[in-house]
């Protein structure tokens, strides 16, 4: 009959009876007689769990499936990165690369040029471009003349877009300076592979690549980072702002930033029109973004004039990333052209990057003298005990940036004095040497471009003048000490007594032990020697860059 459940269960009764067919009306009844009136709850639960467990697996492995195939960009934090993508088209490929430590390849370089100036121009970028191992274009307003060959030790070269609908005002700006700003934008619509940060400069800025990847390495380049430097110029600074990366000295935008940065930025140039440089139109569009500077002081503007020698020689306890505007300073090193000057500061960079122009004083107390050593640049040697604090304030040998003044800049400085009398005796670098399997580098610096008519005839000066030459010897100085807190290295002066001619004076330098400062009164064995500080007063005003000649 429709509904009603005919089940036969065989009864087992005593021995000898036959099977009984028993029909039951309702089928729950036959369900609980024939499984839970022989299932113990133990089971039950077991068989519960099974399910649960399995379901529980199932949706776990369709969440996973579904975030990673769709919208895994978004579930891992960079929104903005995943917009970008959106718009224009470009990813970024990674491989096998996630996880090493910051190296050059990691670095895309956007040049700022022009076919008018680069023939000129590119002596400085081709000092430290290296082909085949720096990435990176150099960005023309136009395609070079076809009879032009364009130079193997230069970088590759691209033609920016057209910028004629953007607005600029003629009697503020040109439209150069939108076409420099859009390079961040087209370097990463490229789609080069395996980029972390893109470094902006223009073409006679001069790149330590290697203090630039050690100074990249320390921020994590997932995040948002606008890295540079700000002008040594207040003219400068208060013109345009004391908040932005100067583009000649150069700057670096973490990818995530440059991603972002190119979905808005052409919209963005327009509102800031009216901004005169393309490096101070980034910087309004960063403020929108709203990732403010990180300043390093290894990039310079160079917005001096004159002569960069005090600058260089007093250089603050970080690495050289850079240097700007050497057409518009004096020559490096006394006699000799700038691209030779930079030569030869590169022979020393290329021994030890790390240390290259990082000042180091010491003091020789038996003769109460101080020592201050720029290395791979000068020396400086004074007749008197002078205090770190005075030395490690730069000789104000340049002019403002704008009016040709001799104040004010972003830092302290102190007078050189046109009296040979009141000045240290100077030794630039003469050559460069490493030695022995611990390859320990010697570098050695002498007088240069100093006619003899120019020297103190003071009494106290002879036994400096008869010092020739300066033989300083240091280890390599290793880039990861980079990651650690600044501190300035030691050094000491090697009594030239035993056996070393007295007309050159060897240094030493070293890491600071733990307890060991830098005082005219650390020495606990001049027996209470007469020491005769120098102080500021003590140098008198001069014209700057006047000192040479």
């Amino acid at each position: 009959m429709v509904g009603e459940a005919s089940v036969f269960i065989r009864l087992e009764g005593k021995k000898g009876m036959s099977p009984t067919r028993q029909t039951i009306q309702d089928p729950f009844k036959a369900w609980k007689s024939q499984v839970i009136g022989t299932t113990k709850p133990v089971d039950v639960f077991k068989v519960l769990m099974k399910i649960t467990l399995v379901f529980c697996i199932v949706a776990s492995i369709s969440l996973i499936s579904y975030f990673s195939l769709s919208t895994q960009s978004r579930w891992f934090g960079c929104q903005q990165c995943d917009r970008g993508f959106g718009r224009s088209g470009y990813q970024k490929i990674t491989g096998g690369d996630v996880g090493r430590r910051t190296n050059i390849s990691h670095i895309l370089f956007g040049i700022g040029g022009s076919t008018g100036t680069w023939g000129e121009r590119r002596r400085y970028c081709e000092l430290w471009w290296k082909p085949n191992v720096t990435r990176g274009f150099v960005w023309l307003d136009e395609t070079p003349a076809e009879n032009d060959t364009w130079p193997e030790t230069s970088p590759p070269y691209q033609v920016s877009g057209d910028t004629s609908g953007f607005k600029y005002p003629s009697w503020t700006g040109s439209a150069s300076a939108v076409r420099l700003a859009r390079i961040v934008k087209e370097s990463f619509e490229l789609g080069v592979e395996n980029v972390r940060w893109f470094v902006m400069g223009d073409d006679d800025t001069v790149f330590f690549t290697e203090n630039l990847v050690a100074v990249l390495g320390r921020y994590d380049h997932n995040q948002m980072y606008y890295i540079g430097g700000s002008s040594e110029s207040v003219e400068q600074n208060m013109m345009h702002s004391y908040d932005m990366a100067y583009g000649g000295g150069g700057f670096a935008i973490s990818y995530p930033l440059a991603a972002e940065l190119a979905r808005v930025l052409d919209e963005c140039l327009d509102r800031y029109y009216l901004f005169y440089g393309s490096d101070q139109k980034i910087h309004g569009c960063l403020s929108e973004i709203g990732v403010p500077l990180t300043r390093e002081l290894g990039f310079h503007q160079v917005d001096i004039r004159g002569d960069a020698y005090g600058l260089l020689a007093a250089h603050p306890v970080a690495p050289l990333v850079s240097l700007h505007h050497l057409d518009l300073v004096q020559s490096l090193f006394p006699s000799m052209t700038q691209i030779e000057s930079l030569n030869r500061v590169i022979t020393a960079y290329e021994a030890d990057p790390a240390r290259t122009i990082q000042q180091t004083i010491c003091y020789d107390f038996s003769r109460n003298w101080s020592v201050s050593v720029a290395w791979g640049y000068s020396v400086q040697l004074y007749p008197s005990v002078v205090t770190a604090e005075e030395l490690e304030t730069p000789f104000q040998t340049f002019y403002t940036w704008r009016s040709w003044s001799t104040h004010p800049f972003t830092f302290n400085t102190r007078p050189m004095s046109e009296d040979p009398c009141e000045r240290p005796i100077i030794y630039f670098l003469d050559r460069v040497e490493t030695k022995g399997i611990n390859r320990q580098i010697l570098t050695t610096y002498k007088r240069l471009g100093f006619p003899p008519d120019r020297d103190c005839n003071n009494s106290r000066y002879a036994p400096l003048l008869a010092v020739h030459s300066f033989n300083v010897s240091a280890f390599q100085l290793r880039p990861e000490s980079w990651e650690k807190a600044p501190r300035r290295q030691c050094c000491e002066v090697v009594d030239g007594r035993d056996g070393v001619e007295r007309s050159v004076i060897q240094v030493k330098i070293k890491e600071c032990s733990q307890e060991q400062i830098l005082s005219p009164a650390s020495d606990r064995n001049t027996n209470s020697h007469t020491v005769e500080a120098a102080s500021k007063s003590d140098l008198g005003w001069c014209e700057a860059a006047s000192w040479r000649t």
